[in-house]
């Protein structure tokens, strides 16, 4: 490991693109730790408190490492980007337009590109104007206590916080791309790992503080039994062969040769867990703009990371979404005809239909264990906590799946340069 980490920061180009990447990491908590001018700082001081005591305040404030709380000028997060990129994602499947450009390859890329950000950026309005009229409210998180945290409530000074949040959103949407293009690994992935992985000191200690010595260490050995999990899913894929006809073109034989289609268990990643996460926001979002106390009474107690209600419709979700996104991400039919065209076929299988029905059966069969993987990983933790009246919730199984995949794939990128000069790598 040791020499492995010499061996990269040898490499002088490799050694220039981690240190931009920590560069741009260290302005992304800069601008995460700076409040939005107009904010009264004792009360964001309040907030923060409050979310140490958990529920759906201390959920969110997972996917931006206390940003949130903090309401910075980064306190938006990267999510806005992450909803913009699904929607366009689903968007693709229904509208031709967008299905044209993802076929033109490039330029359709770039095309589909610049939609994500102009999303990004109309997403980021509506949030930051929501979550300013939320802040001034102060009730929106089913706190036992209102915080405000813009006692001067005015028409500019509204505008102004809307800007502020909305600009640090694309400015975040930059600093992702420019990690991307000039740094290791992929730019939005390394900016939502450090989101996550912020939070996890200050949660552990919280945790630490509520359930005691024993507990906090049960939870640790868990966390670590489901990263080992996670790290073997990831790596998991099921090969399926397929080989190519020769062809004889002029003098020269080409094809004959046989490859395979790496279908991993966790095809769908992270994405159910967020979206299933996404979905159970909702409620708490109508139950401040719907005056029904028994309804609002209900998603206070039921609806919270560590109620039973919650766990349950979590993991639900979480299969029903990773099954959704699976079929959307891989299209049986258009691999079939991929395949088709290029001369291939699958051994034993005739090409055309029964190449997609054999292709669509591997996939769903292999959902399966990955959906109910990601559902025992996003409740196992809450699980814990719950029986253990812990309310901080430092290790969700979403915090894990994202450090561990994104701290994979960068190790690969890493792996690959080293390799390509000779060099050991971390993963070799």
């Amino acid at each position: 490991m040791l020499s492995s980490l010499l061996n990269m920061f040898k490499v002088r180009d490799l050694r220039n693109k981690v240190l931009f990447t920590l560069v741009i990491i260290a302005v992304y908590e800069l601008g995460a730790n700076v409040p939005v001018p107009g904010v009264s700082l004792s009360a964001v001081h309040q907030l923060e408190q409050q979310a140490k005591a958990g529920g759906i305040l201390g959920f969110l404030n997972l996917f931006t490492g206390g940003a949130l709380t903090r309401f910075a000028v980064f306190g938006l997060g990267i999510m806005p980007y992450i909803t913009a990129a699904i929607i366009i994602e689903l968007l693709v499947t229904v509208i031709p337009k967008l299905e044209e450009w993802r076929d033109q390859g490039a330029v359709g890329q770039r095309k589909l590109t610049q939609t994500t950000r102009y999303l990004t950026v109309a997403l980021a309005v509506m949030q930051s104007t929501g979550l300013t009229f939320a802040f001034h409210n102060g009730s929106i998180f089913g706190g036992a206590t209102n915080v405000d945290l813009i006692p001067h409530f005015t028409v500019p000074r509204i505008l102004f916080i809307v800007v502020t949040l909305t600009a640090g959103t694309a400015f975040v949407m930059w600093l992702g791309e420019l990690i991307t293009q000039r740094g290791i690994g992929q730019g939005m992935s390394i900016i939502i790992f450090v989101e996550v992985v912020a939070g996890i000191p200050a949660g552990g200690g919280a945790v630490l503080a509520q359930g005691g010595r024993f507990k906090f260490a049960i939870i640790v050995a868990v966390a670590l039994v489901l990263m080992v999990a996670i790290v073997v899913m990831e790596l998991g894929q099921r090969r399926i062969p397929v080989t190519f006809a020769k062809r004889v073109m002029g003098r020269r034989e080409y094809g004959g040769q046989s490859t395979f289609i790496p279908l991993k268990v966790n095809q769908a990643g992270v994405i159910p867990i967020i979206f299933a996460s996404s979905i159970l926001y909702f409620p708490v979002l109508i139950s401040n703009v719907v005056p029904w106390q028994a309804m609002r009474t209900f998603i206070n107690n039921q609806l919270q990371p560590t109620s039973l209600w919650y766990i349950c419709i979590y993991g639900v979700l979480t299969v029903l979404f990773t099954y959704f996104y699976v079929s959307i991400q891989f299209d049986p039919a258009q691999q079939a005809d991929i395949i088709r065209k290029q001369g291939g076929y699958i051994p034993g299988i005739r090409p055309g239909q029964p190449t997609q029905r054999y292709l669509a059966g591997i996939l769903y069969r292999l959902t399966l264990p990955g959906s109910l993987f990601l559902a025992i990983v996003a409740i196992t933790p809450s699980l814990l906590l719950s029986a253990w009246h812990v309310t901080s919730i430092p290790f969700a199984g979403v915090t894990l799946l994202i450090a561990v995949g994104v701290s994979l794939e960068t190790l690969k990128q890493i792996d690959s340069q080293l390799m390509m000069r000779n060099y050991e790598g971390f993963l070799s």
